[in-house]
């Protein structure tokens, strides 16, 4: 539905972004995937209750043929879930049948490309260790079946092993080790992480940016979410919630840059909670207390509470970020796809470079690197030559 501008203002050139690059059409997506559960598509929807009785309906016999493929689990990576649909043998057998189920879902759909997407739950909280450092000793863990290899990681070695693009929906670790990263550019496959950036974060990184360009100071901001659905399970464990913490305390002090700012920022108190409430299901709810102040150091305060439906948020990224990293692939687009982040909530940069955390300056670069795929002018924003050639006409 989004457009891009092309050229100058005053060409008025518009284009819907699916018109203006060769996106793959939704007729000709083929959707599957694997769940710890068995339910196939329609049961899943219906007991998630996110979409109306009748929506469902309408579909049903297009979801139900939607079955679930066994998944790769551990349950130490997800405590609070009790997969009874799963895989078992060891980290390199898993790995092997998930290229095997990719393979046969190609063939047995006629599809000619495929890109996976990670939709699943956060994975408890830990940092890298000597294994996810190269290729080699990853797939040596692998043989080892060390278990230091989360089941993120094993959908994502699969994927691109196969040369397949791979995107992580969660702020799980995944593909933001250097194994990953040097197996995605043996295989010249494209990658992006971590977390769909939904509701809260996404309003932090709507709000923060005009703040900052205000010179708005910032004392504190306190953040608080309630959550019924499967992920509000997941999270209602200590390990998975850090997980989600890191990736969502970064925004704000990648926005504000308190190191820079210490006058407007070097006091920001940054609070963030969530809590599992199952009476909402999948109607998140977050409440945001942000304290500013401005000239003279006058305070003020901003409250925001967002009432939203965390997968009607969440499902247009997993598909745009599934169309994009498929285009990425046929354009030759190989490692991190940084212009991605406009998506993501931690986006997955080179090493040493900060993210950008600021919407805005993602737009401008997602669009940018879709005006250079197709050979258009980038755009600065600057504007001066059109004032400029009212002064040389005079």
């Amino acid at each position: 539905m989004g457009s891009i501008r092309l050229g100058k203002r005053t060409e008025n050139r518009y284009p819907k972004v699916k018109d203006f690059v060769p996106l793959a059409k939704l007729d000709d997506i083929v959707f599957g995937g694997w769940d710890v559960y068995s339910d196939n598509v329609f049961e899943a929807a219906t007991k998630a209750k996110v979409l109306e009785a009748e929506l469902l309906n309408a579909v049903k016999a297009e979801l139900e043929v939607v079955v679930p493929m066994k998944a790769a689990f551990d349950k130490n990576y997800a405590k609070n879930l009790i997969g009874t649909h799963v895989k078992t043998g060891t980290r390199y057998e898993m790995a092997q049948e998930v290229m095997n189920d990719i393979t046969t879902f190609k063939e047995k759909n006629g599809c000619d490309r495929i890109v996976l997407i990670w939709c699943g739950s956060t994975e408890i909280y830990y940092e890298a260790t000597e294994i996810h450092q190269t290729l080699a000793k990853f797939e040596q863990a692998l043989l080892d079946d060390d278990k230091r290899i989360s089941p993120s990681m094993i959908y994502a070695y699969a994927a691109l092993k196969m040369g397949i693009p791979f995107a992580n929906g969660a702020p799980n670790l995944t593909v933001d080790i250097p194994a990953m990263i040097e197996l995605a550019k043996l295989t010249e496959t494209p990658i992006a992480g971590k977390d769909f950036k939904t509701g809260q974060t996404l309003m932090k990184t709507i709000l923060a940016p005009g703040l900052a360009a205000r010179s708005l100071g910032v004392r504190g901001w306190f953040s608080t979410n309630i959550l019924g659905n499967r992920d509000g399970l997941v999270l209602d464990d200590p390990d998975n919630f850090k997980t989600k913490e890191v990736s969502k305390l970064g925004v704000l002090e990648d926005i504000l840059r308190p190191e820079d700012n210490p006058e407007l920022y070097g006091d920001l108190y940054h609070k963030i909670r969530i809590d599992y409430y199952p009476p909402h299901g999948d109607n998140k709810e977050s409440w945001d207390n942000i304290d500013i102040f401005g000239w003279l150091g006058y305070k003020m305060q901003i409250k925001i509470n967002f009432l939203c439906r965390d997968s009607i948020l969440a499902a247009p990224i997993a598909l745009d970020l599934a169309l994009f990293s498929d285009l990425a692939k046929r354009s030759g687009m190989s490692g991190i796809q940084e212009w991605l982040s406009f998506y993501l909530k931690s986006p997955q940069t080179a090493e040493g470079l900060p993210p950008e955390n600021d919407i805005f300056k993602q737009l401008i670069k997602l669009q940018n690197t879709l005006r250079h795929l197709m050979g258009e002018d980038l755009i600065t924003h600057l504007g001066l030559d059109y004032y400029q050639e009212l002064v040389d006409v005079l």
